[in-house]
């Protein structure tokens, strides 16, 4: 089989397929229809003269030529990516899509220079594309190990192999309640007996056993895989649980949370830049990085 343009665009819906799940969960990344999408896959099929994928009432699940064709697509995909950023360069400018994935709700910590960096490269290059894609940490290496975003800003307890860590700052989480939760209202005394009987909320951030020996009371009656969603458990007034502090601010200068013994219900965890080290030859991906790390300086 000859790459040609047209399975270029195929195996791009098809990578689209596979990270969002299936085909109507494509419709709104790719912008086109559930029919045109499925014509595209089969056609896609066609070319290679392989079964990728099964969809029907049962869901969608890949074949394993299916889960092959998936990992070189994103090689593919990613030298592509390389090769007209090298070849821009050589005519001393930047071109090419930035992918970036970050975890949810670094917009509101003051100490994150992201914006400043997009503006910065922009400003390089006229023809640079970006693409953002907010997930849960976990999710966020992920997409750099597979190539799906050339940098990632999350947070990380056990680094990858393959990957690179670069701190950018620390973040502080506290232990928050809603107003409606007893602990936000009660006596100084009692505290300790609401605490033991409060449920905590499990999150992303607290999986680990380290942050998890505080004593509380981790019955799984509650999980979040973002912060917002652990806002809204805590705001519920029925769960506590960790948030950023630069996030939760919003909420208790509303009066709507508070923080329960911060001086003990706390932890810091890195705020990480995190880069493949198979993108040390691409300048677009060199570009981003220095930009990121000279904003948050």
């Amino acid at each position: 089989m000859q790459v040609q343009d047209v399975d270029l665009k195929l195996l791009r819906i098809f990578v689209a397929i596979v990270e969002c799940g299936g085909l109507s969960a494509a419709e709104s990344r790719l912008n086109i229809g559930r029919s045109t999408i499925s014509s595209h896959l089969s056609d896609l099929e066609v070319r290679l003269g392989i079964k990728l994928c099964k969809r029907g009432r049962s869901g969608f699940e890949l074949t394993e030529p299916g889960r092959v064709t998936y990992q070189a697509s994103l090689e593919l995909l990613q030298q592509c990516e390389a090769f007209a950023s090298t070849v821009a360069s050589s005519k001393d400018e930047l071109s090419g899509r930035v992918t970036i994935a970050a975890i949810d709700t670094m917009v509101s910590d003051p100490r994150c220079g992201l914006a400043d960096a997009i503006a910065a490269l922009k400003a390089k290059g006229t023809n640079i594309q970006f693409d953002i894609n907010v997930c849960e940490a976990r999710e966020v290496e992920t997409s750099v190990v597979n190539g799906r975003s050339l940098v990632g800003l999350g947070v990380s307890r056990h680094q990858l192999r393959g990957l690179e860590y670069f701190p950018l700052h620390n973040e502080t989480n506290f232990l928050y309640c809603g107003d409606k939760h007893p602990l936000f209202n009660c006596k100084a005394s009692d505290v300790a007996k609401y605490l033991k009987q409060a449920e905590m909320i499990t999150s992303n951030y607290t999986r680990d056993k380290e942050v998890r020996n505080d004593g509380l009371n981790y019955q799984h009656s509650a999980t979040a895989y973002h912060d917002e969603g652990i806002a809204h458990l805590i705001l519920s007034g029925e769960f506590i649980g960790y948030l950023p502090e630069h996030y939760a601010n919003y909420w208790v200068e509303k009066g709507q949370m508070k923080a329960i013994r911060p001086d003990k219900y706390h932890y810091q965890i890195p705020v990480m830049l995190i880069s493949s080290k198979n993108n040390a030859i691409s300048p677009l991906a060199n570009a981003l990085i220095e930009e990121i790390k000279r904003c948050h300086r």
